[in-house]
């Protein structure tokens, strides 16, 4: 039997990780669902990258603000600064940041405790006795990283767009009405509706590469350590390819509000 080419070793893994997802969203749908897993899931996921996400936003949103306050100066502009801050933090900096936390906490934790369950062969017991480990482990864990996404989301950008107002106003001098006035003059609701879209895409595709790679790990204990690595860092790379792509089709479909 002639080995694998590289290209069949390398389009093995997307496509066993694409019909995971597919899986997923098949068994989220059978009955009984799993609600009591679904709210302990929630409750962990919140309670390990609440904290993280909101330390991790005030610096992200007033270096965007200094920056930002910093060049409207050099062109004139500061009556803009805070329009371009706030609808950055909103769009950008905030699902990011959740999306960044929530897979580096949640995800890593989700990975560890089914590459755990996996090695000690739990998973296999449970597919002898006909129950459905996606269905009952693997589908509250992803749908509970969707959902704490978008909360995480909501409390990311208040708290960025609070650091942004306190360092371009207090530290700056810029002016309150002004920085308020900018924004309120360009933001739109879709603003806050793609934001959360993105946060919650970003938490189920890191959700499903935490159990990908944790129903997938390398042999032996260090097999799970290796797993936890490699689903952070997928998980980081593809959300940034997502956003790339939301971002621009959000850019292209959704006109932006005049003055």
């Amino acid at each position: 039997m002639t080995a694998p080419s590289p290209v069949t070793r390398a389009l093995t893994p997307v496509g066993r990780f694409l019909g995971l997802g597919v899986e997923i969203g098949k068994q989220s749908l059978r009955r009984p669902f799993q609600l009591r897993e679904l709210v302990e899931q929630v409750w962990f996921v919140t309670k390990v990258s609440a904290l993280p996400t909101a330390l991790f936003t005030i610096p992200f949103g007033a270096t965007i603000a200094l920056l930002l306050g910093e060049l409207t100066r050099q062109f004139g502009a500061q009556s803009q600064t805070g329009a371009g801050s706030v609808l950055a933090i909103v769009q950008q900096a905030a699902p990011i940041v959740t999306a960044l936390l929530i897979s580096g906490a949640g995800g890593s934790a989700v990975c560890a405790d089914l590459g755990a369950r996996t090695i000690r062969e739990e998973i296999s017991a449970m597919e002898v006795l006909g129950i459905s480990p996606i269905q009952r482990l693997v589908v509250p864990r992803v749908l509970a990283m969707g959902i704490t996404a978008v909360v995480l989301n909501g409390l990311a950008t208040c708290v960025g767009v609070s650091g942004g107002y306190f360092f371009n106003v207090i530290i700056q001098g810029g002016s309150p009405g002004a920085y308020i006035n900018s924004f309120s003059a360009i933001a739109q609701v879709s603003d806050i509706v793609v934001s959360e879209i993105k946060a919650f895409l970003f938490g189920i595709v890191a959700g499903v590469v935490a159990a990908y790679r944790g129903l997938n790990p390398p042999p032996g204990a260090k097999g799970v350590g290796d797993a936890v690595n490699q689903a952070v860092v997928i998980s980081f790379v593809l959300v940034f390819l997502i956003n790339l792509v939301l971002t621009a089709l959000y850019l292209e479909l959704v006109p932006p509000k005049g003055f």
